[in-house]
């Protein structure tokens, strides 16, 4: 029976885990380890062992291969991989089924809060029959789960392709559309000073190229799970500080080069502040449009990229053009 259905997805993941999992001790050999293996009778197919600390945390993972050829009198702690990823128990099914697709595991350990062991999730959870020991052999249910629907789209009518791929260029076409609206708002603006509107398609150039790399960098930290607070205040600060600097040094070649071409004070202020309000926003943004997508279980590969860039586009007309008008003489 598979899990992948709309009841289940949100449940825990301490639900569905495999309880009463034998942990090997740090301290341990091979061969004391090997032993307590035998006493135990274990009738599961298990791929990798989880290896604890005298306080029963999670210290590390050991596979079966490393442990079945490993001499008996070495311990365990010299051979186990300590870089262990885990599931927290806090993670629902579809957080912990993302991380099987991401990392093509066979199995995850469920820790507490204080990386204490509490179980062992199997990929078999995810899939209606057994798979085999290779790591490749992933259900496509686990893939067709977190809306990678490609076999779909090879199978589908020109009218379904049509649909699944036009209906995210409405987010493109949308934001087009309102940024044609801001620039009306900001009118009387451009009249004023015409030389500003040569420069727009630069600072919404600038803007969509500093979101799309945000938004690769917010794509690999949330292939690693989903982050806590601490590590997404350490991912804005990094975003925001990079930009900043990339934000002052493009707008002072992009203000430089308008002053020296059309001798406009204004237009190089406003070039200038545009430039670096839009780094800044479109960075943000593309950092931020993927997690909140996450946390709302839509598909991150195919609608962060149209979703950022629309909002992006949107706010760097407003930054830009905003900046012009409060430099403009009154």
């Amino acid at each position: 029976m598979t899990l992948l259905d709309k009841e289940t997805l949100n449940d825990p993941i301490t639900r569905h885990m495999r309880k009463g999992v034998e942990a090997i001790r740090s301290t341990m050999t091979v061969g004391a380890a090997l032993e307590l293996i035998r006493s135990k009778g274990l009738k599961r197919q298990i791929v990798y062992f989880y290896v604890v600390d005298e306080q029963d945390r999670l210290a590390g993972v050991l596979p079966t291969r490393e442990l079945l050829t490993a001499p008996l009198e070495q311990p365990i702690a010299e051979i186990m991989d300590k870089k262990v990823l885990a599931i927290p128990e806090t993670f629902t099914v579809m957080d912990a089924c993302e991380l099987f697709v991401l990392h093509k595991f066979m199995a995850f350990p469920v820790v507490s809060k204080t990386r204490h062991l509490l179980g062992v999730v199997d990929v078999n959870l995810y899939a209606s029959e057994v798979l085999g020991i290779a790591e490749t052999e992933i259900s496509n249910e686990v893939f067709e789960s977190l809306g990678l629907h490609l076999e779909q789209l090879r199978n589908a009518s020109f009218l379904g392709r049509f649909q699944a791929r036009f209906s995210w260029l409405l987010a493109t076409l949308g934001s087009g559309l309102l940024c044609a609206m801001m620039a009306g708002v900001f009118e009387k603006t451009l009249e004023e000073s015409v030389t500003l509107a040569f420069f727009l398609t630069l600072v919404l150039a600038l803007g969509e190229s500093v979101c799309v790399q945000s938004l690769s960098i917010s794509l690999d930290v949330l292939r690693h799970g989903r982050p806590n607070d601490k590590k997404l205040l350490i991912g804005i600060w990094k975003e925001l500080s990079v930009s900043v600097c990339m934000g002052l040094a493009a707008g002072t070649l992009g203000g430089g080069f308008a002053y020296f071409w059309k001798k406009d004070l204004v237009c190089f202020g406003a070039l200038f502040l545009g430039i670096v309000g839009a780094v800044g926003m479109a960075a943000l943004i593309g950092f931020f449009v993927p997690v909140l997508l996450h946390r709302f279980k839509l598909d991150l590969k195919v609608a962060a990229g149209p979703v950022a860039l629309a909002i992006a586009d949107v706010g760097t007309v407003v930054c830009y053009l905003s900046a012009a008008t409060l430099l403009l003489p009154r």
